[in-house]
């Protein structure tokens, strides 16, 4: 499922301290801190509900999502999340580090810490979206799989601001992904692969069979696909199949698993392709 907002947890809580203390004036301004609660498509409660009608509609596995930084309200909606019926978790921690103070190792603690609160009070598996913006990923990776999650998600796809040069103001602009964003999950894939004892799933720039073929044969688990879908309509699942199927029938393979990691840097002949090695072979190949 797309991802309950810890904005939209903390708007309830306010919400419910407003009914309470309406006309005192005890926090006249506090709401404009928050996004508007209108933004977002269902609340709290009725996320739990859509999750509950998911799961006795279908027969696939349904994945929560929370989305947020900190512990507050994630363990309590978490276990929630698990109790309405829901076959995993993903935490979609979206933190952008602009406190000049704030430290690496500061920040790469919080989410440990959020991991390992929340792996004390759920049982089922436990996945986390990762932005590619830590200096030290594979060490980041390991702590985080100490910490008890079970799946890596590569990567967040941080949506950027632009300027509007008329009205001189900062806008939100949503752009579709393409193919080539997938290389950069796609190689840090590949190099973690066999090295952190997780799941691993590619999110971002995964449009057609071959895009799913490349990220089995990186060592992904799963990919997960929203631009195609929204462009083209979620019609594209038996195209994609059958594009997937013809090629590993032409190609002589008979399953995924068969090909799962066999592109990882521990498998091909030329692990330094996926290192800086590889740069001056890259720019002179222009």
């Amino acid at each position: 499922m797309h991802s309950l907002f810890e904005e939209q947890i903390i708007h309830e809580s306010l919400k419910l301290h407003d009914d309470l203390m309406r006309g005192t004036e005890s926090y006249a301004e506090a709401l404009t801190y928050l996004p508007d609660y209108g933004q977002y498509s269902i609340g709290p409660e009725t996320y739990l509900t859509t999750l509950r009608k998911m799961k006795q509609a279908i027969r696939v596995p349904v994945i929560g999502s929370l989305n947020g930084v900190s512990t507050g309200g994630w363990i309590d909606y978490a276990m929630k999340i698990q109790d309405a019926g829901a076959d995993a978790l993903e935490l979609n921690i979206y933190y952008l580090a602009t406190d000049p103070d704030l430290t690496g190792v500061e920040l790469e603690d919080t989410y440990i810490t959020l991991v390992q609160d929340i792996r004390k009070q759920v049982s089922i598996p436990l996945a986390v979206k990762l932005s590619p913006f830590f200096s030290a990923l594979p060490n980041f990776s390991r702590r985080l799989a100490e910490a008890g999650a079970n799946g890596l998600v590569l990567f967040n796809r941080f949506y950027q601001p632009d300027f509007d040069l008329e009205e001189l103001e900062v806008v939100p602009n949503l752009v579709l992904s393409n193919s080539i964003e997938m290389r950069l999950p796609l190689r840090w894939i590949a190099i973690l692969y066999g090295r952190i004892p997780v799941d691993f799933a590619m999110t971002g720039g995964v449009h057609s069979g071959m895009d799913v073929l490349k990220a089995a044969m990186a060592g992904a688990s799963v990919t997960t696909i929203a631009s195609e879908f929204l462009h083209k309509g979620v019609w594209r699942v038996p195209e994609i199949l059958g594009e997937m199927t013809t090629w590993m029938e032409e190609h002589e393979y008979v399953s995924i698993n068969q090909m799962k990691g066999s592109m990882s840097q521990q498998a091909v002949a030329e692990p330094a392709a996926f290192e800086r090695a590889n740069y001056m072979k890259v720019l002179s190949s222009y």
